[in-house]
């Protein structure tokens, strides 16, 4: 098992249909592996058009089964170009009941795992509840033949009970597919904000865990199905090391190839010096299993 490996961020926008994205995804995972890539991180949903802006029962008709017709072809490119690949699809699972779901494929065309998204959201222009149903896979990391990937799923970021508890099963890095962006209507230091909250509390995953992330975000503007309005993806995905210290980062405006070598065994020298694990006070946190201390 390889512990230096060289991890790949795919910015893409993915506002141009679903053969087109998908064309799209996998011309960026050839490049990448032309580029020696070991493992290759596409942003959430990559697949469609961020549907989730409104409630509409057609969007149901996106979904598709795990394993599934885009399994098969995202296998295949995952064997032929000898890298492992993380994609997040649209999962029918039974007739009314769908998830957000991360396939992760390994260098052979195998699926290594999945894990469906735990933490779902409901916001204007994010009514993600509506089609979604909350994970039912724990927080297991999926074993693969480059270490053990801790993946979640976007809105699983903001939660560090979710990073923790893939660091505690084993993880060797965090890798989040994610699809944020700007109400285009927001003051510009909202934005900022926003985006600088987003960064950080991921740099605190990596940081309180000793482990190194990887959050990939879709980029480009995408209206609203119902309105003239829509959503400003931010793009900025970045690769941090266990120490928070970033490795790679991308900007707001520009589709994108994100490279960072990851040496997995840094892990365990900067966990020798900061031994949070260690220290954690686990006959202390029970109340943590109670929705508020009131």
């Amino acid at each position: 098992m390889k512990k230096t490996i060289i991890a790949c961020a795919v910015q893409q926008p993915c506002n141009r249909g679903r053969d087109t994205n998908l064309a799209y995804s996998i011309s960026q995972i050839e490049a990448a592996a032309q580029q020696n890539a070991d493992l290759v991180v596409l942003p959430e949903l990559h697949l469609d058009h961020y549907f989730c802006q409104n409630e509409d029962t057609a969007c149901f008709d996106l979904a598709q089964p795990v394993p599934g017709p885009t399994c098969e072809v995202l296998a295949k490119v995952a064997a032929d170009n000898n890298v492992v690949i993380v994609s997040t699809i649209f999962e029918r699972r039974a007739a009314g009941l769908y998830h957000n779901t991360a396939v992760v494929f390994d260098k052979d065309g195998s699926i290594a795992g999945t894990f469906r998204k735990m933490h779902i959201p409901d916001d204007p222009g994010f009514y993600e509840k509506f089609y979604f149903t909350p994970g039912d896979l724990g927080f297991r990391p999926i074993e693969t033949s480059i270490g053990k990937l801790g993946v979640l799923i976007c809105w699983d970021q903001w939660y560090p009970e979710a990073a923790r508890l893939m660091a505690l099963a084993g993880a060797e890095v965090l890798i989040y597919p994610t699809a944020i962006g700007w109400d285009p209507s927001d003051a510009a230091d909202e934005q900022q904000r926003q985006r600088d909250a987003w960064v950080t509390v991921q740099r605190g995953h990596a940081v309180a865990n000793g482990l190194p992330l990887i959050s990939c975000n879709r980029i480009g503007f995408e209206a609203a199905p119902d309105q003239a309005q829509g959503i400003q993806f931010w793009g900025n995905s970045f690769i941090a090391g266990p120490q928070g210290e970033i490795l790679a980062s991308a900007d707001d405006k520009q589709d994108l190839l994100l490279f960072a070598e990851l040496d997995l065994r840094r892990s365990e020298d900067v966990r020798r010096i900061w031994p949070f694990l260690r220290d954690r006070r686990i006959e202390a946190y029970q109340d943590l299993l109670r929705r508020y201390i009131d």
